[in-house]
């Protein structure tokens, strides 16, 4: 079984070299990232049984034995962070294929979008799996690679700007984070996670404080904590919706994942946990005010998804058990509630021609599915009971009660008034989107017959208009004085809707089995304060 670990890695590579080979026959290609990213569940699925029965599985590359060579490493946290990820890139990966099916091939470069995709999905599993830090920020790399191409597909004025700035404070982070590999290495000797869990406990607290602040920096620009945060909310809009979702989803999570993986087994108890519980507050506060003032939904949800990672960095500060299965329980039921969201934003803008709250209007008439797909995971990121998201915030708040004082009361209280403000965001669209009479609409030269092409709005407006959707598609959108009316709205395709349904049923499910999930979140934290089932899994008897 331990074979298994290199899978999640090895699949989406050599299916993006397969696709990429299958340039000219977009069937194949769409056929081979389905089935090549179905397996990744599988396997997946299979490690997160076989972590549980059997404990922490160690694959060493090239049979090069720890702490000298290359090492995967899967435990309970890893393979949590591949099931959830694998879930999510599939249903991503239907809903653009729905719509390049229906929009076609012609206008998008659809031989390079399969490739890259699945490119993406390695670097992210890559980055789960890593047992040591410059793997890890390998993984980092190959995802930020395929993040560069996918952020700027469709070669728009408006995407080329904002994907300018993307890339630039991703590699200032990048920058960042191999510097401290490089402090780390000076300092230590080794970069292995296993042996550094030890050599970093043997030095000056100083020197301790300066690696750890390093490698935060570098993990909070890529989890967008704030005061690193302001790029995201003008990045992630102006992609297409299947880009913008599984950015949403993933990317900024390899950042906290990053932060739980080394503030537990590296640093633990460290003397920055007192500013990482400042920075989520701050982030969670900042965020959500930033998110009640938009007036487009993408922007919106941007805004929201910083202000969610302060409770993942609440949960990490803690440092209890409590505090770490609560962060962990969160991120998963974030990841799947935040690209829903995103997913279910791209079909209000295919059906109504604009995510701009101010041009739309009687959705829950014309769709009134796309009302229940949008609404039920708003009201779980709002932590509305019985959702998983409130089961989770509850978690978090329970811990941050147990640990008692003045910073984790603070972080209660701005949980709770950013719960009750993402509520308030929340209500807000489904009421100016869909519960509110469509605005008045002044006649408008139609662009077709039968149902052609509609105008486009300008690059950038109605929350950035995307010319060509990552299926292949080219997707346009509909002429401001056209928006609300019925005769505006496109056909949502089966395969789009279905993608966005079955995340939906994901975060639902997350509620049903919230019971046994939070238990298995509880072993994961469990086996990350402990630290020691993670080295003596990775590092031979008697190694340094």
């Amino acid at each position: 079984m331990r074979q298994l670990v290199v899978l999640p890695v090895m699949l989406p590579l050599l299916g993006a070299g397969i696709t990429l080979v299958l340039a000219g026959r977009p069937r194949l290609q769409r056929l081979v990232s389905v089935l090549v990213l179905a397996a990744t569940l599988a396997v997946a699925m299979a490690l997160l049984v076989t972590t549980a029965r059997h404990g922490t599985l160690v694959v060493e590359i090239g049979a090069w034995p720890a702490p000298v060579g290359i090492v995967l490493v899967a435990d309970r946290l890893a393979t949590l962070m591949l099931v959830v990820s694998a879930a999510v890139t599939l249903a991503v990966l239907c809903y653009a294929v729905g719509q390049g099916l229906a929009d076609g091939d012609a206008e998008a470069p659809v031989a390079v979008y399969h490739p890259t995709y699945l490119v993406l999905t390695a670097g992210v599993a890559n980055a789960f799996l890593a047992g040591d830090l410059f793997n890890l920020f390998v993984g980092f790399e190959v995802l930020l690679a395929a993040s560069y191409v996918l952020i700027m597909l469709g070669g728009t004025e408006a995407r080329l700007r904002v994907g300018s700035t993307y890339v630039v404070v991703s590699l200032l982070s990048s920058m960042l984070f191999l510097s401290a590999i490089a402090l780390v290495y000076s300092a230590t000797g080794t970069l292995n996670l296993a042996q550094l869990a030890g050599r970093l406990d043997a030095l000056p607290d100083n020197l301790r404080l300066l690696l750890q602040i390093m490698l935060l920096l570098a993990f909070g620009i890529k989890a967008a904590v704030f005061p690193l945060s302001a790029w995201l909310p003008d990045s992630y809009p102006s992609a297409p919706a299947p880009v913008t979702a599984v950015f949403a989803g993933l990317l900024t999570k390899v950042g906290v994942y990053a932060i739980i993986r080394t503030e537990t087994l590296l640093f633990p108890g460290g003397r920055a946990a007192d500013l990482l519980l400042m920075v989520a507050l701050l982030t969670m506060l900042v965020g959500i005010l930033g998110a009640v003032v938009q007036t487009d939904i993408k922007r919106l949800l941007s805004f929201t998804l910083v202000s969610h990672i302060g409770y993942l960095l609440f949960g990490v500060a803690l440092t209890s058990a409590a505090g770490l299965a609560g962060a962990i329980f969160y991120v998963l039921h974030h990841i799947t509630v935040q690209t829903t969201l995103f997913l279910a934003a791209g079909l209000v803008e295919r059906r109504a021609g604009s995510t701009d709250l101010e041009r739309l209007g009687g959705l829950a008439r014309s769709a009134p599915g796309l009302a229940v797909l949008l609404g039920l995971p708003a009201l779980s990121l709002a932590g509305v009971p019985p959702f998983s998201g409130f089961l989770g915030k509850l978690g978090l708040f329970q811990a941050g009660v147990a640990e008692g004082g003045v910073l984790p009361w603070a972080l209660v209280a701005a949980g709770s008034l950013t719960s009750l403000l993402t509520l308030y965001a929340m209500i807000r669209v489904w009421n100016l989107a869909f519960w509110r009479p469509a605005p008045t609409a002044e006649p408008a030269v139609p662009a077709g017959v039968g149902g052609g092409a509609e105008p486009a709005v300008p690059a950038g407006a109605g929350g950035g208009a995307e010319p060509a959707g990552p299926g292949g598609g080219g997707t346009t959108v509909a002429a401001p004085e056209l928006v609300g009316a019925d005769a505006a709205g496109r056909s949502l395709p089966g395969l789009m809707l279905g993608a966005t349904v079955a995340l939906v049923a994901l975060g639902l499910a997350f509620t049903v089995i919230a019971g046994p999930l939070y238990r298995v979140a509880g072993d994961a934290a469990a086996e990350l304060r402990q630290r020691t089932p993670y080295v003596e899994a990775v590092l031979p008897a008697g190694a340094p």
